[in-house]
């Protein structure tokens, strides 16, 4: 746990200067593929994510370290050869995973996420799951656990892989030559972004796309056709955590309003999207038919709803780092009653950039909450052994920031309102 917060408290940063400099670039030549609503719900998923996976949220069924002791012919030492091997087996690991999770419909629910934005960039990378409480595919590292690749190498190599996945989410990057052949590249993974018929369900790998072209799943991209990217069944919303039920919520409909038994048990293990027979007809779910002709969500907004939810993320990215940096100090259970308060926020104004009123309640909640931690603890988890004034800031922003809401349920939503009408 502390570990992990500590490496992210050092990466955030690099990934915020990344993308803020690809938006930089995408000004200066004219094509601005980062949305600011769009990189802000990227962001907030990418921060609720990382908050599932620090504290621990999550489990497996059978660990690496068992598997690896049943079976293990060798034994190797944490050497250079030892992270090589392991690396290509997490990387043998991640395109068949990736690739279950396309193909079977409840496993496209923690997935849908990564695919949600309707852009794409260095933010949509950050899309990552907090809906994925078990992981089940431990023994996809058989070949690794065989070799008698160590635990602590796993554990090492699993987050660098995961990160060097960040630089192919961008359009701005073409081709990139010979090692077109060899890597997984911003081209490749366009297509896998693409809801373009040509493109549905191919290159699902990570690192080297080599098993791709290995198990009949590569497409290369087509100047012919551009890249039209999100989801079928677009997510019509900016809350990552509302994103991350949604497809899962679907499944629970249809399985409990399904008359034929087999129906409610099979929907889950069927291909993505299966359902029930003539369901499309009596429960339709909104799905775009022409990937050429629709239009993005939230592409009309305030300018002062963007900028006020800029800054949210902001402040919400300091209150995660310092999160992730104390985590030591704060201690157990507190830790977790700190990530509360973090989804609670996310929730809050992510809902606001929805324009929905209810984000009012949640606002009043979190302000509720917020105040309760200061007045129970006597401060914010010993913020103030740095900052003598943390309280009266933390409570200053909590005010500002209800006030905020405030203006823009009883304001600026109604302003709108009768502007458009």
């Amino acid at each position: 746990m502390e570990e992990y917060g500590k490496i992210l408290v050092f990466v955030m940063p690099i990934f915020l200067l990344l993308i803020i400099i690809e938006k930089i670039y995408g000004h200066y030549k004219g094509e601005d593929t980062s949305p600011n609503m769009d990189s802000v719900s990227s962001v907030s998923s990418g921060m609720v994510n990382s908050l599932k996976d620090v504290l621990g949220l999550s489990i497996t069924l059978i660990s690496y370290n068992w598997i690896a002791s049943k079976i293990a012919i060798f034994h190797l030492e944490p050497t250079v050869l030892a992270y090589i091997i392991g690396f290509i087996a997490i990387d043998f690991y991640g395109y068949w995973s990736h690739r279950f999770s396309h193909q079977i419909n409840f496993l496209w629910n923690k997935h849908a996420i990564h695919h949600s934005s309707e852009e794409f960039n260095l933010a949509c990378a950050l899309r990552q799951p907090i809906s994925s409480f078990v992981n089940l595919f431990t023994f996809l590292l058989i070949p690794a656990a065989l070799l008698g690749v160590p635990s602590k190498v796993i554990a090492i190599t699993l987050p660098i892989h995961l990160f060097l996945q960040f630089w192919y989410h961008t359009k701005h990057i073409k081709k990139i030559g010979f090692l077109e052949n060899i890597l997984v590249s911003p081209s490749h993974h366009r297509v896998h972004h693409a809801i373009n018929p040509e493109y549905m369900d191919k290159n699902h790998s990570q690192i080297f796309i080599i098993w791709d072209k290995l198990f009949g799943t590569f497409q290369e991209e087509l100047e012919a056709v551009p890249p039209v990217f999100g989801i079928t069944r677009p997510a019509q919303t900016w809350n990552p955590i509302r994103i991350n039920f949604q497809h899962l919520w679907l499944l629970i409909t249809d399985a409990w309003r399904a008359e034929n038994w087999k129906d409610k048990f099979t929907i889950w293990f069927k291909p993505t999207g299966w359902r029930p027979e003539n369901f499309e007809e009596k429960y339709p779910v909104h799905k775009i038919k022409d990937v050429y002709a629709f239009e993005k969500y939230g592409t009309q907004h305030s300018k002062k709803l963007m900028f006020w939810s800029m800054i949210q993320a902001v402040i919400t990215l300091l209150f995660i780092s310092y999160l992730y940096n104390s985590i030591a100090i704060i201690g157990l259970p507190n830790v977790f009653v700190y990530g509360v308060f973090i989804f609670v926020t996310v929730y809050s104004y992510t809902e606001l950039m929805d324009t929905r009123k209810i984000s009012l309640f949640w606002e009043i909640l979190r302000f509720v909450f917020g105040i309760a931690i200061i007045a129970y603890f006597g401060d914010w988890f010993s913020m103030n052994q740095l900052f003598p004034y943390a309280n009266y800031i933390i409570i200053g922003y909590l005010t500002l920031s209800l006030i905020a809401t405030v203006y823009f349920v009883r304001v600026n939503f109604e302003k709108e309102k009768v502007v458009e009408a």
